[in-house]
């Protein structure tokens, strides 16, 4: 293998196969039966059919692509993932997968380990964040069954759809302008609600933000109150909140350390943790929670006295090449706050910020407000000062930025409210109740290098519109 720090999918994949193979001639060769042949032409027929089909997709390789949370995983991860689904195995149970059911209890160990979690954590990997939510909230109702979910208005839709799958009783706490859970309304809601679990955001999908986690912790305390902590998107951020870590500016480090001692987090190796999709994770601080999960099963867990992963799942069959690839990466790229995922993660936050100097730079663009993480909005000037001008020159600016064949910039549209727009810009006047402005992901390392000239781009892309 070559000495570059940058490791060939073509060449790791290609040791892995050759593994695979020496393995599976250890046990004998047999005739594979006639029924799983495919004809050769036809065979190229679909492969050309289908590589084809694989071009309709967006550059999410390259750093002009800053739109919306996509990036392909590592090559050592497509690599890791590809050797184990050459046998396919299941984390459900030990004999299903047990050598991956031991690289997902090492990985569960790492990254308890980061959040701040104890060691007797108990947690598992997912096949997404939303999967690990709905664990997280089903725990949530079983522990408190006459009490119901606060969940803020900038939180992912998702914790709303599943408490109406698990019939809980949820609570929208209003958001500050910035896309934080407000406090004060947060405190309101539990003097007034029977509230039993509030969730957190530590990254929101819409503008990066992160509540203040230290202060609704207290407050959620002395209400007796639980705390979940979806850190779906910005989990592996708390590296950067490590003593050892570098400072950043406007980068919300204690609340990130305040996730150590709240009751469940959500992280998504499948973002910042450089994985294929899907592979989400939940922990759990206190592992008796584990009774709620005890069932059984007449088939399933015969091979070990051993705790199985599927006893303290909600899924049954779960991929092991997913637990495979996640060890591999971290074994090869660490969880640590000045290198692997930590330099990483700080390399994006570096992005975001370059990305939001670049914008007071600009002539047609306006930064919305400081990133906390690694995603950016801004607004395009407009002549007249009103959220409809803005929605309008908001989208003309994405499609003309995005569909330049010479000068690309994929960026997405975020809607937001009109009372969040107008505290953070004052100049604007609320014709309608939303409005549409540019928002930018930048979770690749590579967009720290190129952020001011694709910031540039896009102000010329403004520029000729809008003039």
């Amino acid at each position: 293998m070559s000495d570059s720090p940058f490791p060939s999918v073509d060449a790791l994949t290609h040791r892995a196969f050759r593994h695979h193979d020496e393995w599976a001639d250890a046990w004998g060769a047999f005739d594979r039966h006639d029924a799983v042949g495919v004809d050769p032409d036809r065979l190229d027929r679909v492969f050309d059919a289908y590589l084809d089909r694989l071009e309709d997709h967006y550059p999410f390789h390259h750093p002009r692509y800053a739109g919306q949370m996509l990036k392909p995983p590592h090559p050592v991860a497509v690599a890791a993932y590809a050797a184990a689904m050459r046998i396919n195995p299941n984390n459900h149970a030990l004999d299903g997968g047990p050598g991956t059911s031991d690289l997902e209890q090492d990985v569960v160990g790492d990254l308890a380990e980061m959040i701040g979690f104890p060691n007797d954590t108990l947690g598992h990997l997912t096949s997404s964040g939303t999967i690990a939510n709905l664990e997280a909230l089903w725990v949530a109702r079983e522990s408190h069954p006459d009490r119901g979910i606060a969940v803020s208005a900038d939180a992912h839709y998702t914790h709303e759809r599943m408490c109406g799958v698990l019939g809980m009783e949820v609570t929208e706490v209003p958001s500050t302008a910035h896309g934080r859970i407000d406090l004060g309304a947060l405190r309101d809601v539990l003097n007034r609600e029977a509230i039993g679990t509030v969730v957190l955001t530590a990254g929101t999908t819409g503008v990066g933000a992160v509540d203040r986690i230290e202060s609704a912790l207290e407050l959620c305390r002395a209400h007796d109150a639980r705390v979940h902590v979806d850190a779906a998107y910005g989990g592996f951020f708390t590296l950067l909140a490590r003593d050892a870590a570098p400072d950043l500016d406007h980068f919300p480090a204690e609340s990130f350390r305040a996730i150590a001692r709240c009751d469940s987090v959500v992280v998504d190796p499948h973002k910042h943790g450089l994985q294929p999709y899907g592979c989400g994770a939940v922990f759990f601080r206190d592992p008796a929670v584990g009774r709620f999960y005890q069932h059984d099963s007449p088939y399933t867990y015969f091979t070990s006295d051993d705790l199985h992963l599927g006893e303290i799942t909600l899924e049954c069959s779960r991929s092991g090449a997913a637990a495979g690839a996640l060890w591999c990466t971290l074994q090869a790229l660490p969880l640590s706050p000045t290198d692997g995922v930590g330099a990483v993660v700080a390399a994006t936050h570096r992005a975001a910020r370059r990305w939001a100097e670049a914008l007071r730079e600009a002539s047609r663009l306006h930064l919305l407000l400081p990133p906390e993480t690694d995603i950016v909005a801004c607004v395009p000037s407009t002549a007249e000062p009103t959220l409809s001008a803005v929605d309008a020159a908001s989208r003309e600016v994405f499609d003309a930025a995005m569909n330049d064949p010479q000068d690309p910039v994929f960026t997405s549209i975020l809607q937001m409210p009109a009372d969040a727009l107008t505290t953070l810009r004052p100049d604007l006047r609320a014709d309608r109740d939303r409005a549409a402005v540019l928002r930018s992901v930048l979770m690749k390392p590579e967009h720290e290098t190129h952020a001011g000239d694709l910031v540039a781009a896009l102000d010329r892309h403004a520029a000729r519109v809008l003039d």
